[in-house]
């Protein structure tokens, strides 16, 4: 794969603008970091419906309530996740976020019991599938800001396992890019051409090796939660980047949207972090919280 300085041009001024938002949204305070997900929560949500709506147009005959009532019910999950002691005057978010998903939840079983007569099981699938991809990462996100970052990292900033995650993500992508562009030669796997072994380990190894240098040099963080963190990171962060684009060839598309060039749209972005955050979220509950 020759590297294209035209479309790294581009990439490039693309980031500089994003990493803007998502280090306002990350740094600022614990509300910008909700809002931040947020909006990626229903950027992606948004984007999702439209491939099922490509790789299925009979998705499209389903009523407003389906197509939003699993959504908000993930957004209230999300929120669900947020510490308890954030709070917006007397309101209780995590206790909001729950009250919020048990009464989506309610209104889309109510729906499809009510829907039609001719009930097709995939449908009800599609919206608990983007519930699973999609909310369940938001969730994991926010566990990652308090709650479990205070198991792992004990006395360390709120940001640190997000931050972690996040950082091991663009560099693992833009080492992988990288390499694979210099010294790429074999596909990793006929759902992407472009991506080739020599780049995706590279990324994985160049993120690893940075990350935990840092980690460990600069902030004092303990090794083995570090390398354990970035590698479970880079590695769903693959599988996650694959997931898509095997989504994206089902509905015949290049890019799930255009809202930043050179990049396309929510889940073009987010795909990685879509997975990494789930399964590091389990992982670390998993072994730290039970």
């Amino acid at each position: 794969m020759a590297l294209q300085f035209s479309v790294l041009k581009t990439r490039a001024t693309t980031a500089v603008f994003f990493v803007a938002v998502m280090l306002t949204g990350l740094l600022w305070n614990q509300g910008t970091y909700i809002v931040l997900f947020s909006v990626i929560h229903f950027g992606c949500w948004y984007e999702y419906r439209q491939l099922l709506l490509k790789i299925d147009p009979s998705y499209a005959k389903m009523n407003t309530i389906h197509h939003n009532s699993m959504q908000l019910a993930g957004w209230g999950c999300m929120l669900w996740g947020v510490s308890d002691e954030y709070r917006i005057g007397e309101i209780i978010v995590s206790q909001l976020g729950g009250s919020i998903t048990l009464a989506a939840l309610l209104l889309f079983v109510v729906n499809e019991w009510l829907r039609n007569k001719t009930y097709n099981h995939r449908y009800p699938l599609y919206a608990i599938s983007g519930f699973l991809y999609i909310s369940v990462a938001c969730f994991c996100m926010m566990l990652l800001y308090g709650n479990m970052q205070n198991l792992v990292f004990p006395g360390k900033s709120s940001l640190t396992m997000p931050l972690v995650v996040i950082a091991a993500i663009w560099i693992n992508d833009t080492m992988a890019y990288l390499v694979g562009s210099l010294i790429g030669k074999t596909p990793l796997s006929a759902i992407s051409p472009k991506k080739t072994v020599e780049g995706t380990l590279g990324g994985i190894v160049l993120s690893v090796a940075v990350i935990t240098f840092f980690g460990v040099t600069r902030l004092q963080l303990p090794a083995g939660p570090v390398i354990a963190l970035t590698t479970l990171t880079t590695l769903a962060g693959t599988v996650g980047d694959l997931l898509e684009s095997k989504l994206k060839r089902m509905a015949g598309v290049k890019d799930s949207g255009q809202i930043m060039p050179g990049h396309g749209g929510f889940l073009d972005r987010f795909d990685s972090l879509l997975i990494a955050a789930t399964l590091v979220g389990l992982c670390f509950y998993c072994w730290y919280g039970m």
